[in-house]
């Protein structure tokens, strides 16, 4: 990633990215030749759009331009919002009715019976978002063979809107038997619901998410009716306010699957949204891999609130429809990514029994780590790292926020040190060591559980907080190099800036892998391609800005999760899927049936439209050794306890540069700890690769 180039003058046209964090909205802006800017302010949790206009305001004052000026000489505005994870997370969504199939009522409540732990039959399943009068049933039903063996009843679904009126209803999800084969009695039912019905926000599975399965569907479509009213008017106003301040375009999103859609095309299906921010990780990968390289990457973003863990194998994240937040499933392309509540404002605590623990609660922006001196009395993460000596006392991540070392060792010794019988230091050291063996196990999960080795893999650290732990995590994981980005404070806002126009399409096909004509297999995928490439037309992307990838759902007969592979450009080969199959089959599972039947389930459609990527300049290598900014004491571990540690300025350090740890190096949106016997470089890219207990060897 490139090193912020905060004195240098800016050349239009230039492109922004906002993340919205837990704790601090962070704005990237990378001009056309290529260097960058970073901002941060606090966000602003009541209101979103509130922490987008700060960052603006911020980064415009910084640069000594107008809001005007900054936002009309943006080409490009792609923003991550939490608005729809936050909407099902605090459960301030619509009131939502559902249309089902008569006899189909309680599907949604029914679920399907799987527990996360097979061994807890005791804790409740969460509130179904539709209560049961308001799930109501319309005659009529689809076959299974897409056929329709009985009529629509439109007069049922009169009947319903009444209802509905009279209980306040605001948004409706309308998920019929089957309709994942032929969805023309959802689109009729929607079309009576806005002659009987005078809502607006109408939510058709088989639009939504035309997948097989009716309750995965139908709670799909629940979601997105329940976050629908209140996501898409936040997007349609901060879009329009934008583009009131001078925004020449309207904006992008980005989505659960790592790529961008347009406001337009994006408010129909919020539920798009719900990984909005940490899905902007695969456009941050794909630029700390070289151009071309199938690089095996595994990143660790930590912010203020949580850690997200991302794992990019040979050059390819996986994309998953298997979601569940808040205990709601939904079936929605996404990245697959592991979340805790593991960040720099995690709140440390003593149980009754005399434990210590770690999170899962966050300080979050306001009032933060009690170092903040805003009114938090909970010690944090950020507090021990301070108390520690691996932070710097004083503005932090920009001049957003200020320090206070007092603050920090107080709420550490009255809420730890005490209640355990230890001293400051030793509480605070145990916070670390319990935070990151959490981090470990966080991304373990998505390594080791998923078959693959940590050790072949780069460790990426990133978030504010990331570069602090990630060389300690890395050692625990045996990976033996750790990539600390410089602008790892920004690592997802950066990502979005990366992150190619991307449209995911579906269409259920029942066959036989090798018994099933191509002509057949061609025509359903050339219908959903059309449909890839109108939308990606509609973003203003030519034919040849557009690539399509197609794949295919591949199960061994009998079994009930699917597997996903992409099939290669020069046409279908069965041999060549089955053969893709299997190899993904054996890595996830460890075994194979072989000569076993393989049926497709269904086709997918994967259209992205290219954005052009100006290369940064260069920075010049680095002829003579940096020097320290300072050197002060730091606790290192528990074997080598405290030692003198020199403190370097990021911006001192050069391509080529070569330091033996321990030491921190201190950039303008992060601080990166290095342990001894490891040795940091700069790499070409100009962030900072740790090899680790290279040094030592």
């Amino acid at each position: 990633m490139t090193a912020p180039a905060p004195s240098a003058a800016l050349l239009a046209p230039w492109r922004i990215g906002v993340d919205v964090g837990g704790t601090f909205t962070d704005m990237v802006l990378r001009d056309a030749a290529g260097a960058v800017r970073i901002f941060k302010s606090p966000s602003v949790p009541a209101d979103p759009s509130e922490g987008v206009l700060g960052v603006l305001r911020l980064a415009a004052q910084q640069l000594d331009i107008t809001l005007t000026a900054l936002l009309r000489d943006c080409a490009l505005f792609v923003h991550g919002s939490t608005v729809a994870t936050n909407t099902i997370l605090e459960k301030k969504g619509a009131t939502v009715g559902m249309l089902t199939t008569e006899g189909f009522r309680d599907s949604l409540e029914i679920r399907r019976g799987i527990r996360e732990n097979q061994w807890d039959h005791r804790s409740p399943f969460p509130q179904v978002l539709v209560p049961r009068y308001l799930r109501l049933p319309v005659r009529g039903r689809i076959g299974a063979d897409g056929a329709e063996l009985a009529p629509v009843h439109v007069e049922d679904v009169d009947a319903a809107a009444k209802i509905f009126a009279e209980e306040g209803v605001e948004s409706v999800a309308v998920c019929l038997f089957n309709s994942f084969l032929d969805g023309a009695h959802e689109r009729a039912v929607g079309g009576q619901l806005a002659k009987s019905w005078n809502g607006k926000w109408v939510s058709l599975s088989s639009e939504v998410m035309p997948t097989m399965g009716e309750y995965e569907r139908g709670s799909t479509a629940v979601v997105n009716a329940y976050v629908a009213p209140k996501v898409s008017s936040y997007l349609r106003a901060l879009d329009e306010q934008l583009r009131q301040f001078g925004l020449p375009r309207s904006l992008l999103l980005l989505q659960s699957n790592g790529g961008a859609v347009s406001v337009d095309q994006v408010a129909a299906r919020p539920v798009m949204l719900v990984l909005s921010g940490p899905a902007a990780g695969v456009g941050a990968l794909k630029g700390c891999a070289a151009p071309g390289e199938k690089a095996n990457l595994i990143s660790m973003e930590i912010g203020g609130t949580s850690c997200d863990v991302m794992v990019m194998a040979k050059g390819d994240v996986p994309v998953t429809d298997e979601l569940t937040i808040d205990g709601y499933h939904l079936t929605t392309p996404s990245v697959e990514i592991h979340t805790v509540g593991a960040g720099g404002g995690t709140i440390a605590w003593v149980d009754d029994a005399g434990l210590l623990h770690a999170g899962p609660q966050g300080a979050g922006a306001r009032p933060g780590p009690a170092a903040y001196g805003l009114g938090g009395e909970n010690p944090t993460v950020t507090d021990a790292q301070l108390v520690l000596g691996r932070l710097r006392p004083g503005p932090l991540a920009g001049g957003a926020v200020t320090l206070d070392a007092d603050l920090a060792r107080k709420a550490i010794e009255t809420k730890l040190a005490k209640p355990l019988g230890l001293s400051v230091e030793e509480a605070a050291a145990g916070v670390i060591r319990l935070l990151e063996q959490n981090l470990l196990h966080a991304v373990e999960r998505l390594s080791i559980e998923r078959g693959h080795n940590p050790a072949t893999f780069t460790l990426v650290a990133a978030g504010g907080a990331g570069p602090m732990h990630g060389v300690a995590v890395a050692r625990a994981l045996g990976s033996r190099r750790a990539l600390l980005p410089r602008a790892a404070g920004a690592f997802c806002a950066m990502g979005m800036l990366q992150s190619d126009v991307r449209q995911d399409y579906l269409q259920v096909f029942l066959a036989d892998l090798d018994k099933v004509e191509s002509a057949a297999l061609d025509a359903g995928f050339t219908q959903i391609e059309a449909r890839a490439r109108e939308a990606l037309a509609g973003d203003g992307f030519g034919p040849n800005e557009v690539v399509i990838e197609r794949l295919l759902d591949l199960r061994y007969d009998g079994q009930q999760w699917p597997v996903r592979v992409t099939l290669a450009a020069s046409g279908f080969d069965a041999a060549a899927a089955r053969h893709a199959f299997e190899t993904e089959h054996q890595r996830l599972f460890g075994h194979i049936q072989p000569g076993g039947r393989i049926d497709i389930t269904a086709l997918r459609v994967v259209g992205r439209g290219r954005l052009d990527w100006t290369p940064p300049a260069a920075r010049s290598p680095q002829t003579d050794a940096p020097k320290p900014r300072e050197t002060r004491k730091v606790w290192i571990d528990p074997v080598t306890g405290w030692r003198d540690v020199p403190i370097y300025d990021g911006a001192d350090l050069r391509p080529g540069c070569r330091l033996n740890g321990p030491l921190l190096v201190e950039e303008r949106t992060t601080t990166a700890f290095v342990g001894p016997n490891d040795r940091l470089e700069v790499d070409e890219r100009d962030d900072f690769l740790v090899h680790v207990g290279a040094s030592a060897s």
